[in-house]
C-alpha cells in the first residue's frame, strides 16, 4: 500500500514536472522522493526518543541515543536533496546555526565506531578541545563528515578506521575545525587521487567493480566544504591506507545547546485525539507515541476526514498533518473554526515537514494552537497536550 503511494507520488510529480522549466523539473520530482523518504525516518526518531526514555541499560541507552542521532540527520538531509537540485544554478547556500562542535564529534565518533565494528575493523576516535558552541552549517559539516568516514570502512578490509577532530586559530573571531579521516585500507595511487573528485567517476574500474557506488560521494563531500568555506584533502598510498582532511571554518557563540528531554510525564488526563495522517507508517508511529504517552487516538486519512469527524465534537484535540492528499491540512483547520460550539473550538496541534515562517505563518492564521516541524518530539508533543485546557 505505501509503495503504491510513493509510485504514485512520483509519477504525479513527474507529470507536474513536464509542464515547468527543466531545474523546476528536478526539483519537484526530488521534492517529492524527499518528502517520502523524510516520513519513516521521522518516524524512527520519535519511536528513538521513545525508547532512550524508557527503562534501559546505560549500554542500551546509548544505542538508542545513537539511533535517535543518525535518524535525526538523515531526516534533516532530504532537505539536502532540492539543495542539490538547486545548486546547479544558483549554488548551495550555507545555513548558520548554532551547534555543539564535540556533540558533533561524538555522532561521528559512535557511527563509525558501530560500522567498523560490523566489519570487524578496530575503531580509533580522538577529541581534543573544541569550543562549547559554534555557529556554521551543522547538517552539511555532518554529511560530509558521514560520507567520509563510510568510505573509510567501505574500502578497509582489515585493520584500522580512525577519526580525530580538534580546533585551530582562524581569522577573525573565527576558528577552523579540523577532521580527520583515516584508514588502513586498499590506499590510492597518485593517478587515482587526481580521479577522486570528478562527477560520476571513481578511482578505477576495479574499484568500481568491487565496491559499487555512483562515484558521487567526494563530490558531494567537496561541494559541501567550499560551500561552507572550507577545504577537502586526501593523502594516499596504493595498499598502504588513505587520509581526508577536512577543515571548516565556524563562529564562536555564546549559546547554549538546547537540554535533552529524559523521559515523558503521565499525562494530566487522557486525551481522546483526532490524528489525519494520510501515511500508513505515520499512523502506526503516531498511534505508538499517543499511547505510550497515555492518549487514546482515531485516524483518518484526509483533511475532508478529518473535518466530519471533528464536527461531532467529541475530541480534544486534533493533530492535522498540513500535507494531506485534496483538502489539506490549514484548510481543514480553517474549517473546522467556522464549525459552531465546542466543535470549532477543538484545540488543533499542526505536523508539517516545512519549517518556513511564510508557511507557519498561514497555519496559525487558520486557526493552529501549535505548530510542529518533522521529525516531532514526542516530550515536546507531550508538553503541547500537557498544556491544553
Amino acid at each position: 500500500m505505501a509503495k503504491r503511494k510513493v509510485k504514485k507520488r512520483l509519477r504525479r510529480a513527474v507529470r507536474r514536472a513536464s509542464r515547468v522549466r527543466p531545474q523546476s523539473a528536478v526539483e519537484l520530482v526530488l521534492a517529492g522522493i524527499a518528502h517520502d523518504i523524510r516520513t519513516p525516518l521521522t518516524g524512527m526518531l520519535a519511536l528513538a526518543e521513545l525508547l532512550a526514555a524508557s527503562d534501559l541499560a546505560p549500554q542500551q541507552r546509548e544505542w538508542a541515543k545513537a539511533i535517535k542521532s543518525g535518524a535525526d540527520h538523515l531526516a534533516a538531509l532530504t532537505t539536502l536533496i532540492v539543495d542539490a537540485a538547486r545548486a546547479e544554478a544558483a549554488g548551495l547556500t550555507p545555513r548558520r546555526e548554532p551547534f555543539s562542535p564535540r556533540r558533533l564529534a561524538e555522532a561521528v565518533g559512535q557511527s563509525l565506531a558501530a560500522r567498523a565494528e560490523t566489519r570487524g575493523l578496530k575503531a580509533e576516535v580522538a577529541i581534543g578541545e573544541l569550543p562549547a558552541m559554534v555557529a556554521g552549517d551543522v547538517l552539511r559539516l555532518r554529511a560530509a563528515l558521514e560520507n567520509l568516514t563510510d568510505n573509510a570502512v567501505k574500502f578497509t578490509g582489515e585493520g584500522t578506521v580512525a577519526f580525530t577532530a580538534g580546533v585551530r586559530p582562524g581569522k577573525g573571531a573565527r576558528v577552523d575545525l579540523h577532521f580527520t579521516v583515516a584508514d588502513s585500507g586498499i590506499g590510492l595511487s597518485p593517478a587515482e587521487i587526481k580521479k577522486l573528485f570528478r562527477p560520476f567517476a571513481q578511482a578505477s574500474t576495479e574499484i568500481a567493480r568491487r565496491y559499487g557506488g555512483a562515484g558521487l560521494g567526494l563530490v558531494f563531500v567537496k561541494r559541501l566544504a567550499e560551500a561552507m568555506g572550507g577545504t577537502v584533502a586526501v593523502t594516499s598510498k596504493r595498499g598502504r591506507g588513505t587520509t581526508f582532511r577536512l577543515v571548516v571554518p565556524v563562529e564562536i557563540v555564546s549559546a547554549q545547546p538546547a537540554a535533552e528531554p529524559r523521559a515523558f510525564a503521565a499525562p494530566v488526563r487522557p486525551l481522546n485525539i483526532l490524528c489525519a495522517e494520510d501515511n500508513p507508517y505515520g499512523r502506526v508511529v503516531m498511534n505508538t507515541i499517543l499511547s505510550e504517552l497515555g492518549h487514546r487516538a482515531d485516524f483518518v486519512e484526509t483533511g475532508e476526514a478529518a473535518l466530519r469527524a471533528a464536527e461531532r465534537g467529541s475530541y480534544d484535540a486534533v493533530l492535522m498533518d498540513v500535507m494531506l492528499p485534496g483538502l489539506g491540512g490549514v484548510e481543514a483547520t480553517r474549517r473546522i473554526r467556522a464549525l459552531p460550539g465546542k466543535a470549532g473550538q477543538v484545540p488543533v496541534i499542526g505536523i508539517s515537514g516545512r519549517g518556513e515562517t511564510v508557511s507557519e505563518a498561514a497555519a496559525r492564521a487558520a486557526g493552529m494552537n501549535f505548530y510542529f516541524v518533522k521529525p516531532v518530539s514526542p516530550a515536546k508533543l507531550a508538553q503541547a497536550l500537557a498544556s491544553l485546557p
